[in-house]
C-alpha cells in the first residue's frame, strides 16, 4: 500500500450502508470528520493506513481483505446476477465485472437494484398465469403470494438485518442470556405463565405491568425464539420497516405479513449470528441436528436459518426450504437456491416429504430428478408444533431442505446417501410433468392428447399420444 494511502471510495461506502451507519455515525466512531468520510467515498481523498487501521479496530473489519481489493461483495452479487440465463448469450468475463464495480460503482448498483425488480415481476407474472386466475386475485391481490416474491427476489437474505442482529446478539451475551438483556435494556420482566392465564398468546408485552409474558408450554427453543422476534420489534423497527418498503406492496395485509417475516428473521438471526452460525455450518456439514443443539434451536429454525446464508462474498450452499402438512398443504416456502417447486397445485407424490409422516423425526434422504435432467438432493424430515402439556393440541407437519445435486458432498447427509443408483424421477406438478408412464399422476399434462381406454387400460391413470 502506497504510503500516502490507497483509494476505496466504493468500499468504504459499502461498508458503512451494511454497517447501517451514517457519514456522522462513521466519523464519530473514527474521530474524523463527516466531510472528511464524505471526500474518501467519493475518491478524493485516499484512505490511509492510519484510517484503516481504525477501521480495523472499530468495526473489526479483516485489515488484508479490506486493503486488497474494493467492493467484494458487490462484485460477488453482481457475478451472481451475470449467471442467469438471461445473459448467457453475453460474454462477460469476471475482470470486466470488476471493471464495472470498481469504476462504475453506481452503475453496478443499479443494475442490481433493476435486476431485483425484474425477479420480482418474473414471480408475479407465474402467479397471473396460474389455472383459474381470475381478474383481482393475484399476486397483487394475495399478500401470502406477494411475500413469497419479496423474499425469493432477495434469496431470502437481508446484510444489513444480519450485521445489526450480530451487534445485538453480542450485547446479549455479555448482559447474560435475553431475559437479563429485557430487564437492563427495557426494563422487562420475563414471566412464563399457564396457557389458560395467556388466553390463546404464545408471547404477549405488557407495557403497564413491564412484563413480558410467555406461554409456559413452549419449549426452551421456541421461547428463545419468541423473546428474540420481540427485541427486533423494539430495537429494529426502523430497520424492518426499510427493507418493508422495498416491497412497494399493494394492500396493508402483505405489508404486515412482510413485516412480520422480517421481525422474524431478525429473530433467527439474533439466535444464529451470521458469521458464527456460517462457520459452524462448515464444521458441523450441515448437521442440522447437531447446529440445533449447538444453537439451542429447533430443526425447522435450523433449516430455516440455513436458507438465509446468501450474504454476498460469504455464501453457503443455496436450499429451497418447504414445510406441508400431512394434507399436502404448504404453510411455509423459502427458495434461496434453484429448485423449481410448483408456485400453484400440488408437488410431486414420489418426493419423500409427503411420506415422512410414516417415520416420524427421522431424517429422510433421498436424490431426484426433473424431467430436463436436473438433479438435486433432499432432506426431510417430521417437526411438530404446539403441545406441551397433557390434552394440549399438537400440529405435525414436515420439512424439507434441497439443493443441487454439485452441493451435496458437502453435506453429511450426501456422505452416508452416495449418489449410486438412479435417482427418484419426480415432476415439478403433474400438469407440467410429461413422464407419460407416471403411474402416480393425478392430472395429465398440459398439450398431450389422451387416448381412450376402450380396448386397452394402461398402468398409468392416462394414456397419451405420441404427438
Amino acid at each position: 500500500m502506497d504510503k500516502h494511502g490507497v483509494y476505496l471510495g466504493p468500499r468504504l461506502r459499502r461498508l458503512r450502508r451494511d454497517l447501517g451507519l451514517t457519514q456522522a455515525d462513521m466519523a464519530a466512531d473514527l474521530e474524523i470528520s463527516p466531510s472528511y468520510i464524505a471526500l474518501m467515498e467519493r475518491n478524493q481523498r485516499p484512505v490511509t493506513a492510519e484510517t484503516l487501521l481504525r477501521l480495523a479496530k472499530a468495526y473489526k473489519v479483516d485489515f488484508s481483505d479490506f486493503a486488497e481489493q474494493t467492493g467484494p461483495d458487490l462484485i460477488a452479487r453482481l457475478q451472481t446476477v451475470m449467471r442467469d440465463p438471461i445473459f448467457a448469450d453475453i460474454d462477460l468475463v469476471p475482470l470486466e465485472i470488476g471493471d464495472v464495480v470498481h469504476s462504475f460503482p453506481g452503475v453496478a448498483e443499479a443494475m442490481l437494484r433493476l435486476y431485483t425488480a425484474y425477479k420480482e415481476e418474473q414471480f408475479a407474472l407465474a402467479d397471473r398465469r396460474q389455472e383459474g386466475f381470475r381478474e383481482g386475485v393475484g399476486a397483487s391481490g394475495d399478500p401470502v403470494a406477494a411475500v413469497r416474491n419479496f423474499l425469493s427476489a432477495r434469496h431470502n437474505c437481508f446484510p444489513i438485518l444480519d450485521v445489526a442482529a450480530e451487534k445485538l446478539s453480542t450485547k446479549i451475551a455479555e448482559a447474560g442470556g435475553l431475559p437479563d438483556y429485557f430487564k437492563q435494556r427495557h426494563q422487562l420482566r420475563v414471566r412464563r405463565l399457564p396457557s389458560e392465564v395467556m388466553a390463546g398468546s404464545l408471547r404477549r408485552l405488557d407495557w403497564h405491568r413491564k412484563d413480558l409474558l410467555l406461554d409456559e408450554t413452549l419449549d426452551a427453543a421456541s421461547q428463545n425464539f419468541q423473546l428474540a422476534q420481540q427485541l427486533a420489534y423494539l430495537e429494529f423497527d426502523q430497520e424492518i420497516g426499510t427493507a418493508t418498503q422495498e416491497g412497494n406492496f399493494e394492500t396493508e395485509s402483505a405489508r404486515r405479513l412482510a413485516h412480520r417475516a422480517l421481525a422474524a428473521y431478525c429473530g433467527a438471526a439474533i439466535i444464529m449470528p451470521y458469521a458464527a452460525f456460517a462457520k459452524a455450518v462448515e464444521t458441523r456439514r450441515y448437521d442440522i441436528e447437531a447446529l440445533s443443539r449447538q444453537f439451542g434451536t429447533s430443526f425447522e429454525q435450523t433449516a430455516h436459518r440455513l436458507t438465509t446464508l446468501q450474504k454476498p462474498g460469504h455464501e453457503r450452499i443455496p436450499f429451497f426450504f418447504i414445510r406441508v402438512d400431512v394434507a399436502g398443504n404448504v404453510s411455509k416456502r423459502l427458495n434461496s437456491g434453484n429448485f423449481p417447486f410448483a408456485r400453484h397445485g400440488g408437488g410431486c407424490p414420489l418426493w419423500s416429504v409427503h411420506q415422512v409422516f410414516a417415520t416420524p423425526r427421522k431424517v429422510v434422504t433421498q436424490w431426484l430428478e426433473l424431467p430436463d435432467g436436473q438433479r438435486f438432493f433432499s432432506i426431510a424430515r417430521t417437526v411438530s408444533s404446539g403441545g406441551g402439556a397433557f390434552g394440549a393440541p399438537r400440529v405435525e407437519r414436515a420439512v424439507a431442505l434441497v439443493c443441487e445435486a454439485h452441493h451435496a458432498e458437502r453435506l453429511i447427509y450426501g456422505r452416508n446417501h452416495p449418489q449410486a443408483g438412479a435417482p427418484t424421477p419426480i415432476g415439478i406438478a403433474c400438469r407440467l410433468c410429461q413422464r407419460t408412464t407416471c403411474t402416480s399422476r393425478s392430472e395429465p399434462p398440459i398439450g398431450r392428447q389422451i387416448l381412450p381406454d376402450d380396448y386397452r387400460r394402461t398402468e398409468a391413470p392416462f394414456g397419451f399420444s405420441d404427438s
